[in-house]
């Protein structure tokens, strides 16, 4: 049962526990959103766009590189850039990164993902989401930011492979 009440989750630090369950709540909902979707419909996409395959793997290659820019203060390098860059790009490349895979397969990378996220945050505190630091274009941003990012980018996606379900259908329906 996905609870409606934000509450510090039990193993962290009041806020940090706090940003763990908008987490956890958004996750929880979009993973209620695509738990029944075939492979055919998590490949289909409108001309042009992303697939809601493409989309799943780019909130998990989301949250990843921003487990290395907070947790380890550093970008991807060359082999991450090979194993998550399409599905952060999006389009067509991160289309076939992922066509064909099933939705076990797309869900346990989000899994493995938030797993270690909150492993990350376990040992964080309070004190650590408001920390400052300075991307390289001299614009300062704090911990707290990013995750909030990460889940205004689920979020957002969320939206749109709701709109991509609804075209779907409504295909189906007409053809």
């Amino acid at each position: 049962m996905i609870s409606y009440q934000v509450q510090s989750e039990k193993g962290f630090t009041g806020k940090v526990g706090e940003l763990v369950w908008m987490l956890e709540h958004t996750r929880a909902i979009t993973i209620q959103e695509v738990a029944d979707l075939s492979t055919e419909e998590l490949d289909w996409s409108m001309e042009g766009g992303n697939s809601i395959g493409a989309l799943l793997s780019h909130i998990a290659a989301v949250e990843y590189v921003h487990q290395l820019i907070s947790f380890e203060q550093r970008d991807m390098d060359e082999s991450e850039r090979k194993e998550w860059g399409a599905a952060l790009e999006l389009g067509e490349m991160a289309k076939q990164h992922v066509h064909g895979m099933s939705i076990d397969d797309l869900l346990d990378v989000l899994e493995a993902t938030r797993d270690q996220t909150l492993d990350y945050l376990k040992g964080k505190n309070d004190d650590w989401l408001y920390k400052e630091d300075v991307w390289s274009n001299g614009v300062t941003f704090n911990h707290y930011y990013l995750w909030f990012h990460v889940l205004e980018d689920e979020i957002n996606h969320r939206g749109q492979i709701r709109a991509l379900i609804r075209s779907m259908k409504e295909k189906k329906v007409s053809s």
